[in-house]
C-alpha cells in the first residue's frame, strides 16, 4: 500500500480527518462508519462536491463545503445535507432562566452555557465565572466538562444593544463545535432578539430556527445570506433536524 504521507505527524492528522471518495454504485463501509460514529469528522468527495461529515455525541452534521466539481469524476453523489441534534431540542425553561439571568445583569453583558449529559440525556445551565463585564464588553471562561457532559450552546448577551456576532465572537468560535447564540435588546417590551449560528469545522452555519423547545420568547434574526453553497433542505431523521444547512463564508 502506498503511504499517503511520509511524515508521521502528517499521516496521523490525515488519519484523524480522512477523505473518502463516494463510490458510483453500492455502499461505502468507510463513509457508513464515519456517519455512524459517536465522534469524528472527515470528508466525502463526490461528483457533486465535497461534504464535511462531522459527528459529536450531541450533533450529526453533513454540510457541503464546495460547489459541484467541474471535472468529470467517476464518483457517486455526496447526498443531502443535514444538521441533526442527537441530543434533541433544549427545554424552553432553560432559555427562560437564562433570560432572567441576563436581565438581572443589565446594563452589563452576561453569559451562559447549555450542557448535555449523554448518559442521562439531560440538559443543564452553567453560568460561568465572569472576569470582566460592562455594557459593551464581556470576558468569561468556558466550563470544564466532566466525563459524559458536552457543551452544546455558548450564549452571551448584548444587554440593551442589538444581537450580532462581533469580530471577537468570530475569533472565539472559529475552532469550536457548538451552537453560538447572542441575545440583545433585553429591555425591549416586544421581547429580546437572538442571533444564532452553528460553529463546526471552521465554518459558521446559519440555523433557521431556535434550538429550544416550546414558544420562543426571542425573535430569531433571519439567517445570514448564503454565499456558498446554495441553501438546501435537510433530510428528516429520528433526532431533531433543523430545516436547512447554510454556509456563511468568513472573510
Amino acid at each position: 500500500m502506498i503511504m499517503i504521507a511520509e511524515d508521521p505527524t502528517a499521516a496521523a492528522l490525515l488519519a484523524v480527518v480522512p477523505c473518502y471518495p463516494v463510490p458510483s454504485s453500492g455502499g461505502s463501509p468507510a463513509l457508513d462508519a464515519l456517519r455512524g460514529s459517536r465522534a469524528g469528522h472527515g470528508l466525502a468527495v463526490g461528483k457533486d462536491g465535497v461534504m464535511l461529515i462531522l459527528r459529536r455525541p450531541w450533533l450529526a452534521l453533513d454540510a457541503p463545503v464546495t460547489p459541484p466539481i467541474a471535472a468529470y469524476l467517476p464518483y457517486g453523489s455526496i447526498g443531502s445535507p443535514k444538521a441533526d441534534l442527537r441530543c434533541g431540542l433544549i427545554p424552553g425553561e432553560h432559555l427562560a432562566a437564562i433570560l432572567d439571568h441576563f436581565r438581572a445583569a443589565l446594563p452589563n453583558e452576561a453569559a451562559a452555557f447549555i450542557l448535555w449529559n449523554e448518559t442521562t440525556n439531560t440538559f443543564a445551565v452553567d453560568f460561568p465565572a465572569i472576569d470582566d463585564a460592562t455594557p459593551t464588553r464581556l470576558v468569561y471562561r468556558p466550563p470544564v466538562c466532566e466525563p459524559g457532559w458536552h457543551m452544546v450552546c455558548d450564549i452571551h448577551s448584548h444587554g440593551r444593544g442589538p444581537a450580532y456576532f462581533s469580530a471577537t465572537d468570530d475569533a472565539d468560535d472559529a475552532h469550536a463545535t457548538k451552537i453560538s447564540l447572542v441575545i440583545g435588546r433585553l429591555h425591549d417590551p416586544a421581547g429580546p432578539v437572538m442571533a444564532a449560528r452553528l460553529c463546526a469545522g471552521g465554518m459558521f452555519l446559519a440555523v433557521p430556527r431556535s434550538p429550544f423547545s416550546g414558544d420562543n420568547p426571542c425573535s430569531l434574526r433571519a439567517p445570514s445570506a448564503t454565499i456558498f453553497p446554495p441553501p438546501s433542505t435537510t433530510a428528516l431523521s429520528e433526532s431533531c433536524s433543523w430545516d436547512a444547512v447554510e454556509t456563511e463564508r468568513k472573510c
